[in-house]
């Protein structure tokens, strides 16, 4: 495994993005230092990227109590909410995308299992302006917005404001800032320096928002050769890099992968009883060791 010198990436650093030097471990030890029970998290990644192998080690590690956030939960937070490591969801969309409804999601809402779930929705719009605020580190994000809506009826954070110099009513919702976020990337730097490219999300304001930054990567390598419009990640405001090559899988990583469209199609008929997921749990995440062995368990299986 390459190492980098661990100069920073403590959770006890007196100020965000303090740090130096990334660290690069494994995913097992990344998760281990730095997701708690009781963290306020966001996994994010938006159709390309998303960070399944963190999830899955998550879930590995029974991480309880975590209150959950991302724009568009589909199958990763599914699979958190369904093996009872999630307590909150801040969330502005979930579905199995293209197939239908997330089962463990509205299990939980509905009926409580495995464990009550408190939700808190926005739209797009608003949770992209709240994760900005939280990377320029302000109270929080303004937009026009949610006028005519009935979410602010049901979401207490939803405010309005009227500008000081126009007088325009504002929608104003509180900063996200994470404890930990995770993402996933194209590649990284040995010195903790992260690319990606393609479809990026909030990613990016995501990772500057949050107290600690854990990013998977396909791979580490001496130069990151960064294209136009690509985003770079500096080293300082990363915690972990963690290299799990296929780390986004069942979604996809461009210029190294596709999207597993047959993964989605099976997951409704796996989800959809809890029987039928925790057999699926117990199988693929609780009886491999790691993401590796996941993905080689899933390609032998029937089930997906």
């Amino acid at each position: 495994m390459l190492t980098a010198p661990k100069i920073g990436g403590s959770k006890t650093c007196p100020s965000w993005h303090n740090r130096a030097l990334a660290t690069i471990l494994s995913l097992k030890e990344a998760v281990q230092e730095y997701v708690d029970d009781g963290n306020v998290m966001a996994l994010e990644g938006f159709t390309h990227l998303i960070p399944f192998a963190a999830g899955n080690e998550i879930i590995r590690q029974k991480r309880r109590n975590l209150s959950v956030i991302r724009m568009t939960p589909d199958l990763i937070y599914d699979q958190l909410i369904g093996a009872g490591c999630v307590s909150k969801l801040q969330f502005s969309w979930g579905g199995n995308p293209g197939v239908g409804s997330l089962h463990r999601l509205r299990d939980a809402v509905e009926n409580g299992w495995p464990g009550p779930l408190e939700i808190v929705e926005h739209s797009h719009a608003g949770m992209a302006a709240a994760y900005a605020a939280g990377a320029s580190h302000l109270p929080f994000g303004m937009l026009r917005g949610y006028l005519g809506s009935d979410l602010p009826n049901y979401n207490p954070q939803i405010k309005f404001i009227d500008c000081p110099f126009t007088g325009e009513r504002l929608a104003a919702i509180p900063a996200i800032r994470p404890d930990v976020t995770i993402v996933h990337a194209q590649k990284a730097d040995h010195r903790g320096n992260v690319l990606m490219w393609g479809v990026v999300g909030v990613q990016k304001e995501a990772v500057l928002a949050a107290k600690r930054a854990i990013v998977t990567v396909e791979e580490i390598v001496t130069s990151l050769n960064a294209p136009p419009n690509a985003v770079v990640l500096p080293s300082w405001v990363v915690t972990a890099v963690c290299e799990v090559k296929g780390g986004a899988f069942p979604s996809y990583a461009q210029g190294y992968y596709s999207r597993n469209n047959a993964f989605y199609k099976a997951w409704d008929a796996i989800a959809r009883e809890r029987d039928g997921f925790q057999d699926w749990i117990e199988r693929y995440v609780f009886g491999v060791k790691d993401f590796a062995e996941f993905r080689r368990a899933v390609e032998a299986g029937a089930s997906v």
